[in-house]
């Protein structure tokens, strides 16, 4: 069974960087496409990006393009959202997501969420 924790959230200052992490149980990182989704308070739930099993291509929202960045260690099966040049409005809470043996991601699962604060 997939399961998904989430880590590394955190208060930082607008232009500063994090690194999340999720860590994958029950499935290889590498037999996913696997991906990230935030939500703010009051907000609708918003896309990331995707690292896609299908064609190894990674596709990302326009609002983070540039400046968010997913990845993986397949030896720790961890699963990553570099996060640079940060700002207020990314503020949310952060769920990475898996869909095991996909092509592509389809954003139906998740962990209990990483918390990020970006402060002006």
């Amino acid at each position: 069974q997939l399961s998904l924790v989430e880590s590394g959230g955190a208060s930082v200052q607008s232009g500063g960087s994090l690194r999340l992490s999720c860590a994958v149980g029950g499935f290889s990182v590498d037999d996913c496409s696997f991906g990230w989704f935030r939500q703010a308070p009051g907000k609708e739930r918003e896309k990331i990006g995707c690292f896609s099993r299908g064609d190894g291509t990674r596709t990302y929202e326009d609002s983070v393009k540039g400046r968010f960045s997913i990845s993986k260690d397949s030896a720790l099966n961890l699963v990553f959202l570099q996060m640079n040049n940060l700002k207020p409005e990314d503020s949310a809470i952060y769920y990475c997501t898996a869909d095991v043996f996909q092509r592509a991601c389809h954003f139906g699962s998740r962990g209990q969420g990483t918390q990020v604060i970006v402060f002006p």
